[in-house]
């Protein structure tokens, strides 16, 4: 499979339901945040601690449900190519629930806003975050945009698991740094 087309020369791209579409395209910048969200747990995947490397297979889990996020943004509502992707259920949402509940019993309780940063990992978790929030606003825009309910319908589960998956990343953070010993900063108001 050769890397380069020259398909895109002229500013457009496939999705995988066939349309070809500019690349500035809404359903792009969406699907190309969620791209740049599986980018940067890699890199928190790479700088993990070994206080926490039973978080390293979790991390790669949510790599891969995002490769199926990116897929189905990538597939517009309606074609018969979604029956080829598998969506994400609410028992995904559920899982990431869970796993919120398990880092946050062993974490101090939260009073006030903390400052990202910390360990390395915990300030790439906060990246993740912060960029699972934008793909989760440029969902909301496409299901916006969609108009009719129905397929409003089509992100519906997309925007529950990005909702969870930036709270655990949240969460994630300030386990990292507890484990490895350091202190959330706290915002001084």
């Amino acid at each position: 499979m050769k890397i380069y087309t020259g398909g895109g020369d002229q500013g457009r791209t496939s999705l995988f339901s066939g349309e070809r579409v500019f690349k500035a395209h809404a359903r792009i910048d969406a699907y190309g945040d969620v791209d740049e969200l599986n980018s940067v747990l890699g890199a928190l995947a790479a700088a993990l601690p070994v206080q926490a490397a039973e978080i390293g297979p979790k991390i790669t889990g949510l790599q891969a449900d995002l490769m199926k996020v990116g897929a189905w943004l990538a597939t517009s509502p309606g074609s018969p190519a979604l029956a080829e992707i598998e969506a994400l259920t609410t028992a995904d949402a559920a899982a990431l629930e869970a796993a919120i509940d398990q880092l946050d019993a062993d974490l101090p309780p939260l009073r006030s806003f903390i400052l990202p940063g910390g360990h390395p990992a915990a300030a790439w978790a906060h990246m993740a975050r912060t960029v699972c929030r934008r793909a989760e606003r440029r969902v909301v825009g496409l299901a916006d945009a969609a108009g009719d309910p129905s397929r409003q319908d089509h992100y519906a589960w997309l925007l529950v698991y990005l909702n969870r998956l930036s709270d655990y990343l949240f969460v994630l953070a300030r386990y990292l740094n507890h484990v490895t010993g350091i202190p959330d900063r706290m915002w001084q108001k």
